[in-house]
C-alpha cells in the first residue's frame, strides 16, 4: 500500500487540475433543458459545474442528485438584487440561463451582475427555434435580451435548438395526456422541413460550444434531423404499430384558421390581460405559425439569420440517433406522454 507521502503530491496535482477547469454556473438547472446541460457538462469532464438554486427548491431530489454528482449548489434567485447575484457569480467563467418563459425579462439583473463579476461568456435563455422579430412575442423578448447583452459589451454565445423529438411524435391511443390530439395535428400542408433535437443531447453539444473560441459572440443552432411534419407523422404511424388509428385521428389546421384563432386570442387578452387561456393560445399559435407555416425552423433559415451549424462545427461527434430510432424507444414507454 502506498504511504500518504507518495499519495499527497498526486492528490495536490489533481486538485490544481480541477481548479483550472472553467466554472460554469447554470440558472434554471432543475428544469429539463438545465438538467440536460448539467449532465452534458459533467460527462465532458472539462468543467466545474455550479447551479443557482432557489431556497424553496434546495430540498428537491434533483438538487441532491446534482450535489452527489459534484455540482456546487449556490443558493439564489434570478430575481435577487444585482449585488446578491454578483456574489453568486463570483469566480464563474461561463453563465448559462435556462429560466422559465415568464422570467425572460427578469434576466437583466443577472446579466449586469455577470459583467460586474467578470464572467467571460454569457449564454442567455434562448433554447428554442430560430426566427425573425415580429412573429413570436416570446422570441421577441429573447431577442431583446440578446441586444441588452450586446449593448453591455459582454462576451456571449446565443444557442437555439430544434423542436424537441420528445414532443414531436403523435401520442398513441393508450396515452392519457391532454396533449394527445394536438400531437396528431398537421398545420398547413405539412411539407415544411423542421429542425429536431433530442432534449437529452443538448448538454453534450453545449459542452463543446462553450469551450470553442469560434462560437464566442456568435449564435449557434443545435439540431439533429430535419424531416417534414408529414414525415414525422408517418414515422409515428409506422413505428407505433397504430398506423390506421393515428392516421384516422389526424387533424389539419389551415393558415387562415391559425391566424383567426391568434387574432381572437389577442383580442381576448386585450380585453382581459389576466386571461391565461388567451395567453397560452397566443404562444402556441405563434409557434405553430413560425415553425409550420412560415418555415422558420429550418437549417436554411437559421443560416440566413447568421447561426453557426453545430453539425458543421463538430463533425467528429458521434452521429445521433435518427427520429425513427428514437421513435422505437418512445413507443416502447409505458407512457410516452411523459417523455
Amino acid at each position: 500500500m502506498r504511504d500518504i507521502e507518495t499519495i499527497l503530491p498526486e492528490i495536490h496535482k489533481r486538485c490544481i487540475m480541477a481548479s483550472e477547469r472553467p466554472l460554469v454556473l447554470i440558472a434554471g438547472a432543475t428544469g429539463r433543458t438545465g438538467e440536460s446541460i448539467v449532465k452534458g457538462l459533467l460527462a465532458s469532464g472539462n468543467f466545474r459545474v455550479a447551479a443557482l438554486v432557489r431556497p424553496e427548491s434546495i430540498s428537491k431530489p434533483i438538487v441532491e442528485t446534482f450535489r452527489r454528482s459534484g455540482v456546487e449548489i449556490r443558493t439564489g434567485d434570478i430575481n435577487d438584487s444585482e449585488e446578491k447575484l454578483t456574489e453568486a457569480l463570483a469566480g464563474v467563467d461561463v453563465f448559462i440561463s435556462t429560466v422559465v418563459a415568464w422570467l425572460i425579462d427578469e434576466q437583466k439583473s443577472a446579466i449586469r451582475a455577470a459583467k460586474a463579476a467578470g464572467v467571460q461568456r454569457v449564454i442567455p435563455c434562448d433554447w428554442a427555434t430560430p426566427g425573425d422579430k415580429g412573429v413570436r412575442g416570446l422570441h421577441d423578448q429573447k431577442l431583446a435580451i440578446r441586444e441588452f447583452i450586446q449593448e453591455l459589451g459582454l462576451p456571449y454565445t446565443f444557442i437555439d435548438v430544434g423542436w424537441w423529438m420528445q414532443v414531436s411524435l403523435p401520442l398513441p391511443e393508450r396515452s392519457n395526456s391532454l396533449l394527445k390530439e394536438s400531437t396528431n395535428t398537421i398545420y398547413g400542408d405539412g411539407s415544411n422541413r423542421i429542425l429536431l433535437t433530442d432534449l437529452n443531447h443538448i448538454g453534450t453539444y453545449v459542452a463543446r460550444i462553450i469551450a470553442d473560441p469560434r462560437t464566442l459572440n456568435q449564435a449557434v443552432m443545435i439540431w439533429e434531423e430535419e424531416p417534414t411534419q408529414l414525415e414525422i407523422r408517418e414515422i409515428g404511424a409506422r413505428v407505433s404499430a397504430e398506423g390506421d388509428a393515428l392516421r384516422a385521428r389526424r387533424a389539419y389546421v389551415s393558415e387562415d384558421k391559425l391566424r383567426k384563432e391568434l387574432a381572437e386570442a389577442k383580442a381576448a387578452l386585450k380585453k382581459d390581460p389576466t386571461d391565461i387561456a388567451a395567453k397560452t393560445t397566443i404562444v402556441v399559435n405563434e409557434y405553430m405559425l413560425s415553425v409550420h407555416i412560415l418555415g422558420e425552423n429550418s437549417l436554411e433559415n437559421a443560416k440566413r439569420l447568421g447561426y453557426l451549424d453545430v453539425q458543421e462545427l463538430y463533425p467528429d461527434m458521434p452521429k445521433p440517433a435518427t427520429l425513427e430510432e428514437y421513435a422505437k424507444e418512445f413507443y416502447a414507454m409505458d407512457d410516452p406522454g411523459s417523455a
